[in-house]
């Protein structure tokens, strides 16, 4: 008679699960928390809470869209990303090591943006406020360059979802602090019964969000430089070129040859229906009357509490059914949620029909957001890491954050309910693209 236990099927699927469950308690997945809340925080401040600043600075839509293409250096870092792949930086690489050394170097300069921000009135200073913002883009887009590539070297395949779910909950918790917090903040530092807007009020806003930046240098400065691949030794600048930046785009090609395009016209359009829509989301609260403490309360906390569910039920979905099918499910649901900022916008202020929009918005977004990321990371090569992850990450925004520049006039001619409509029918093409892109194999994983 034999001694062998076999374990039902329910019992194996549910230890199945919890195993799943249980890479959320490690180390690796901890930092990734902490340094996701580094990356979410600058982009708001120069994108989402800056449009309603502007907005109550009495700065006009169209402006507040062209102004937009600030986001623009998050899609052109794969520019400059070979030189943070490879190069090293004086007494800092020596320290800290290649990743670490950039990633310090970029907090550093973002927090010094944000305080520059804070001191300038864009009623008068308009420029100059531009000038600190690209700062900030700018570093913000390097310090992901790094950060990328500081989370792919961190783990293997299998967890490189859990980990992309880790960096969304951070990068969620900052902005719910970049966006409720700095809300709040600018509310309570407001002069009584003065009215219309303070800049001092927003200066101890954007000066306080400058200091949360130390969460990010402290995480970089206890964390372990991840292991240093062996990389092919240059020699003179034409074969550092090669290496550096020809290279990684090359090696993408020879593994997906012809597919290539597939590939990258999918990451081009996946996100363009958030992306579109996110420039014009803060203006419209602000003319429809919501107040501060409203938007931070249902969109800036409540809202990003629902993207952290998203973002955990994604996780844990791509992980047991697949990143295809679950980047499926959130391209349908991204395109869908839009249409209900139109019924919104016919709705006037009223927020019990705003926490059911934005419910349905960022459950759906978190979704989608740890899918992608999980299949962008799925593409890259190690030995090439932080270029192609940047080459995807850039293409991904690049198109949407161009459209999205248009977001202002669009609204001004046609009016919201157009708009929100219009971002809906742009994912509707994504859907085709993911079906293609699901046959997709790297060459080297094909039969034959």
């Amino acid at each position: 008679m034999s001694d062998n236990i076999i374990t039902p099927p329910q019992t194996a699927r549910r230890d199945g699960w919890l195993r799943a469950l249980q890479v959320y308690l490690e180390p690796a997945t901890w930092r990734m928390l902490f340094l996701g809340f580094s990356a979410g925080l600058p982009l708001l401040l120069v994108l989402g809470t800056l449009s309603f600043r502007l907005r109550e600075a009495g700065i006009d839509r169209t402006t507040i869209g062209y102004l937009s293409w600030v986001g623009l250096a998050y899609g052109f870092k794969w520019a400059w990303a070979p030189l943070v792949d490879r190069l090293p930086l004086p007494g800092l690489t020596r320290l800290l090591g290649r990743r670490r050394s950039w990633l310090l170097l970029s907090q550093l300069a973002i927090a010094a943006g944000l305080a520059g921000m804070a001191f300038v009135d864009p009623r008068q200073q308009l420029q100059a406020l531009v000038g600190c913002a690209l700062v900030v883009a700018f570093a913000s887009a390097t310090q992901d360059i790094a950060l990328d590539a500081f989370r792919i070297e961190s783990a293997d395949t299998e967890r490189q979802a859990a980990l992309a779910a880790a960096y969304q909950t951070g990068y969620r918790l900052a902005m719910i602090w970049a966006g409720a917090g700095v809300l709040w903040l600018a509310a309570q530092a407001e002069s009584a019964g003065a009215g219309g807007y303070q800049p001092q009020a927003w200066r101890l806003a954007y000066l306080v969000m400058a200091g949360s930046m130390a969460v990010g240098l402290l995480t970089v400065l206890l964390s372990p430089e991840p292991l240093r691949r062996p990389q092919p030794s240059a020699r003179g600048l034409a074969e550092w070129l090669r290496e550096a930046v020809v290279e990684p785009f090359a090696d993408f090609v020879r593994r997906y040859r012809w597919q290539a395009g597939l590939v990258l016209a999918l990451i081009a359009v996946y996100r363009i229906s958030d992306v579109v829509m996110g420039i014009m989301a803060n203006p419209f609260y602000v003319d429809m009357g919501y107040t501060k403490e409203e938007v931070a309360a249902v969109t800036k906390v409540y809202g990003v509490a629902m993207t952290l569910l998203g973002s955990f039920i994604g996780g844990v979905m791509a992980l047991r059914l697949g990143v295809m099918r679950v980047l499926m499910l959130g391209a349908v649901l991204s395109a869908f949620t839009n249409l209900l900022f139109a019924w919104l916008g016919a709705r006037g202020h009223d927020v019990q029909a705003l926490v059911l929009v934005i419910s349905a918005d960022n459950l759906a977004s978190g979704i989608a957001s740890a899918a992608f990321i999980a299949y962008l990371s799925g593409l890259t090569n190690v030995s090439y890491s932080a270029t192609q992850y940047a080459l995807f990450s850039s293409i991904m925004l690049l198109l949407p954050k161009w459209l999205a520049g248009f977001s202002g006039q669009f609204v001004d001619a046609f009016g919201y309910s157009a708009f929100f409509t219009g971002t809906a029918a742009l994912g509707v093409p994504v859907l085709l693209l993911v079906a293609l892109a699901a046959r997709v194999q790297p060459a080297a994983n094909r039969s034959g």
